[in-house]
């Protein structure tokens, strides 16, 4: 008997997660995201290595991320049917992640077909709005820590990953002839230095493990999170200046908000008008407050109360685009954030062209920004770089450019390590993926010294393995 695992996706880059599992003629599709990055990269999602042809059975997803899930209305466009296994709290986020990813879609369409940029005539979306409500409705979510049968030999569970809300890494038990093989995939791991999410739980056992590297190469500052931030936000403040931080809408935005409450409390820096400008991260702050279930505090976030001692004392949240537009005419010392993390569209844009051309002003990031986007680009500024273009203007850059490295929700390698080195019974395989080749590379090296004994693969491109 064989296990066989097809990696789709998340093979030398950190997007696109999609690996098939097939074992005994049933095939399980763990995660299905989207490509994100340049041009180039989001091309692969037009490509044809996921389709119904592969006769998918069932798909489970780590997390709502859209590296993780945003494929699923393409893959239900192409005519696919099925059931998709998540947490309870990813499947509160999915329709809010996915109904804005469609809407995304449509406008990049709309604009392509405006200006003609496009040479697709006319230029059309990925997916629908039609096509995440039939995503929506094959949603199954299920609790984490208990064994779900999916085929007469094939389980799975899900455990706690500590990244964002429903966030779990998953395991599978496999019985064969010889007996029964865990295999087990970490989806994205956290780490115990959040202000607001659980650490990850650890695995117990598992024979074979595949395991996330998007800091395989780094280390992520062990400093005060809460006195970092308030020592660029005060020196801001000082210059009069709005803070602007490009947020990720899911699980970014919400620490956020509790750090600039934290600092407030702590006389770090002066109560000043915080806004939240945009609706997804509204939304998705509401479903983090209905998971306790994953915060550091838990319960007491649930009440009214506890949500009163969480957000910054002068909050605001946006709901309508002219709201969003007079705050890009408001002066500092103000907090703004918005969406997308890595500045592939949304408000933030906005904000960027109203702000980046002051020096009183900071950009800070708190996120992770792939290679080849826009939010790279401005955190790197590779030639000394002048200029940032935003929807085709030349913005020149004369604000503070800031990042805070503390603030991912990826574990680095000394937690992914940490995190590894607790299973009572380690893994004899150990297959590397979610990483850039670098990060990748080095994650392999770093787990060849604490398993010597254990086969170390990077998956370096897309391709098959066959284990056990």
């Amino acid at each position: 008997m064989t296990f066989t695992l097809n990696f789709l996706g998340a093979s030398g880059g950190v997007t696109g997660s999609r690996t098939l599992l097939r074992f005994d003629g049933y095939q399980v599709l763990v995660d299905c995201g989207l490509f994100q990055g340049p041009k180039e990269v989001r091309q692969k999602n037009w490509d044809t290595l996921l389709t119904p042809d592969l006769k998918v059975d069932a798909i489970v997803l780590t997390h709502a991320h859209l590296d993780h899930s945003g494929y699923l209305p393409r893959f239900f466009a192409q005519g696919w049917r099925g059931p998709i296994y998540c947490s309870e709290g990813t499947a509160d986020l999915l329709p809010i992640m996915l109904r804005d990813a469609a809407y995304l879609e449509a406008e990049f369409a709309n604009y392509a077909n405006r200006t003609g940029y496009s040479h697709h005539k006319p230029a059309l979306p990925l997916f629908s709005i039609d096509d995440v409500e039939l995503v929506i409705k094959h949603i199954t979510p299920k609790k984490r820590d208990e064994w779900i049968q999916l085929a007469p030999d094939v389980s799975f569970r899900l455990g706690n990953a500590g990244h964002i809300i429903g966030a779990c890494y998953v395991q599978f038990a496999l019985t064969a002839g010889n007996g029964t093989k865990i295999l087990s995939f970490s989806g994205d791991i956290g780490h115990d230095r959040s202000p607001t999410m659980r650490p990850p739980d650890p695995i117990s056992e598992t024979d074979a493990l595949v395991l996330e590297s998007t800091y395989g190469d780094r280390l992520h500052p062990r400093t005060n999170i809460v006195e970092e931030f308030a020592k660029i936000a005060k020196r801001t403040f000082d210059r009069g200046g709005v803070l602007v931080i490009p947020a990720f809408a899911v699980g970014r935005a919400q620490e956020i908000l509790y750090i600039i409450r934290l600092a407030e409390d702590q006389g770090l820096i002066p109560s000043v008008p915080v806004v939240l400008d945009s609706p997804m991260s509204k939304i998705a702050t509401k479903v983090f407050f209905d998971h306790p279930e994953d915060h550091k505090e838990g319960a007491p976030f649930a009440s009214e109360q506890g949500r009163d001692r969480y957000l910054p004392a002068r909050f605001t949240a946006t709901t309508s685009s002219d709201e969003s537009m007079l705050m890009c005419m408001k002066d500092g010392p103000m907090i703004t954030i918005s969406a997308a993390g890595m500045l592939n569209g949304g408000r933030i844009l906005h904000h960027l062209k109203a702000r980046l051309p002051s020096e009183e002003n900071t950009v800070l990031f708190c996120g992770y920004q792939a290679e080849g986007t826009k939010g790279r680009t401005l955190q790197d500024r590779p030639g000394g770089l002048e200029f940032l273009r935003i929807h085709h203007d030349e913005v020149p850059i004369e604000a503070e450019i800031a990042t805070m490295e503390s603030l991912s929700a990826h574990g680095d390698w000394q937690d992914l390590l940490e995190w590894v080195k607790r299973m009572t019974k380690p893994p004899s395989h150990v297959i590397i993926n979610h990483g850039n080749p670098e990060a990748m590379t080095a994650m392999a090296a770093h787990i060849k010294e604490i398993l010597p004994r254990a086969q170390v693969t990077p998956m370096l491109q897309p391709g098959k393995l066959t284990l056990f």
